[in-house]
Formats: structure tokens, sequence, C-alpha cells
């Protein structure tokens, strides 16, 4: 199938060379955005030749999850204590592989980069480890691993924090994508989506991941309007008082913030209920 992509690394990855030979052209080596960094206060920040921000790691703490965005990504422990492979698509820094490799040490877990020089600057300067058993980095295309029939099943958690240079909203953002994504995920699996709630690019995301799966939720917007969605394969039955005791385990072990977490989809979930309360009368 035909994925529309916005980025410049999809459009170099697919353009034919010039002339009208019969043999398909070979394609022409992936054009990437340059790799900058920057830091401040004692924080390394990953960017690709703009302002944009694309990941952080304190230089402290480098296992630890710098950006509340992306301690949000990790909501799905709420539901799912044990998963058995967590994959991530879009390294970035690898802030969110090396947290879910450092407190999983039973589950796989695979980041997925199509940019092969990010993966070299997160294993020189933002201290990924070296692939073992449990830690497999892939430099291959998003789209390609959630269409790979392998995959379909295997994941009981899929991260996806998929932007280029122009950061106009997740380059992957069909409904075909997410039904991809729907089918590599056990039947309790969840995704969680870097999204960003201010632009047009939300609702496109967020309807398309409302027709690939049973439910989706959407915490609070935090930094520049970054909004987590979360996704469920199984519709789930919300215990909020059960997800407080939850959280506040994970927070203990964790430092999470898990709280904002519970509030955010406890007031999802009433807002949802108003509207459709509204729409009945």
């Amino acid at each position: 199938m035909l994925i529309k992509r916005n980025s410049m690394e999809a459009q170099a990855n697919r353009k034919a060379g010039p002339g009208k030979a019969k043999a398909p052209a070979k394609p022409r080596k992936p054009k990437f955005a340059p790799i900058t960094l920057s830091e401040q206060d004692g924080v390394v920040f990953l960017h690709f030749g703009t302002e944009w921000i694309q990941g952080a790691m304190r230089i402290r703490k480098p296992d630890w999850i710098e950006l509340e965005y992306a301690q949000q990504m990790m909501a799905w422990m709420l539901f799912i204590e044990k998963p058995d492979r967590i994959v991530q698509l879009g390294l970035g820094t690898g802030a969110l592989t090396k947290f879910s490799y450092k407190h999983f040490p039973e589950a796989h877990v695979t980041a997925v980069e199509l940019n092969p020089g990010v993966i070299t600057v997160c294993r020189s300067m933002f201290r990924l480890p070296e692939d073992d058993e449990r830690l497999a980095v892939i430099e291959m295309d998003a789209l390609d691993f959630v269409n790979d029939p392998a995959n379909h099943g295997t994941v009981d958690v899929l991260q996806v924090d998929l932007y280029d240079a122009t950061a106009k909203g997740p380059v992957l953002d069909t409904p075909e994508f997410y039904e991809a994504c729907n089918a590599c995920l056990t039947p309790q699996g969840i995704l969680t989506v870097n999204l960003f709630g201010d632009h047009p690019s939300y609702n496109k995301n967020y309807k398309a991941m409302r027709y690939a799966f049973a439910d989706v939720m959407c915490l609070a917007p935090v930094h520049e309007g970054n909004v987590v969605a979360i996704a469920f394969k199984t519709q789930r039955e919300l215990d909020f008082a059960a997800l407080h005791e939850r959280g506040k385990q994970i927070t203990s072990a964790t430092k999470l913030p898990t709280k904002s977490w519970v509030n955010g989809l406890k007031a999802w979930h009433v807002a949802r209920q108003a509207r459709t309360k509204d729409t009945a009368q």
C-alpha cells in the first residue's frame, strides 16, 4: 500500500533517478537533516538542524526520561505491569528505550530508527547501550516494521514518536499505518503516540487512531502543546481508584509523575461522557 509521508527522509528514499530506463532505478541514498546538539543547565538536547527539540538527556541521569511528554509516553505502565516486548518507533535520544531496558529486565526492547546518524549519536552522546539478547536497535523504516507480518501479534507496547526536521506532525499518520500498528500488538497491547495538540495533524491522527483501535484517550497537553494519545487494542474498563494505586507503585519504583496521568485520563473520560450525553439529548 502507498502511505503518504511528508518527511524529506521518505521523499529521498522513494525518488527514482532521472531518465526512462526500463529497469527500476536504484534507490537514492537517503537524505537526512543535519543532527545538531545543544546543552543547557546540564541537559543535552538533540535537534535536526532546527530549534525543534527531538530529545533530551540530563547528563547526570542518563537513564532518566527528561521531557514530560516522553514521561507520558510510559503511561501504558498503568495497565501493563510485565510486558514481554516493548517497541519504540523513532529513537530520538533513546530515552524511552533506555528507560524500558533498565526498568523491565525481563522484556525484549526494540527501537526502530530510519536515520543511521541518530543511532550513532545515541550510542556516542546519549549512552544508549549496545545490542544484546534483550535490546535491539534496528535501522529500518517504521512503516516497513509495522507492515512486516513477522511483527504482527508480537508487541505488548508500541511507542510512536515519528517527527522529522520540520516537526509539522508525525510523518506516518494514516488509518492504514495505525491499522498496521494495531496488527503488531498482542490482544491486550497498547499504543502511545506523541502528537501536537494545537496543530491540524492532531485531528487527523486522532481520527485515524479511532478508526484503527477499540479506544483512544489523550493526556493533558505539555510543553509546546505535545499531547500523548493512548490507544487500546481491546476496550478496557477504567477503575480510577485502582489506577491511582497502580500509579503509586510506579512512582515509588521509578519517580515518574503518574498522578497527573491518572487525573488526565479521568478528565478525558469525564469530558467524553459529557459529550456523549449532549449528543444523545
